[in-house]
């Protein structure tokens, strides 16, 4: 898939450790912290595809962890 339009991101994350990407250059939206990965769409994407295993917020996994504890 080619995605490369010719701009650079920013990988962000947010408190769930949900990521995304967000144009460089733009302010990063509240609740959203860039991850210092940045480069065009297609290597941002990979990077996200790479380091989120694990789609389910992070609030749902601790509850869950905690359930499997009890």
């Amino acid at each position: 898939m080619q995605n490369d339009d010719g701009r650079t991101y920013l990988v962000v994350v947010n408190h769930e450790e949900q990521y995304s990407i967000w144009a460089e250059g733009r302010e990063v939206p509240l609740g959203w912290t860039a991850t210092g990965f940045s480069g065009p769409k297609d290597a941002c994407l990979a990077h996200i595809n790479e380091v989120w295993t694990d789609m389910r917020p992070l609030s749902l996994r601790r509850r869950l962890a905690a359930a499997a504890t009890d």
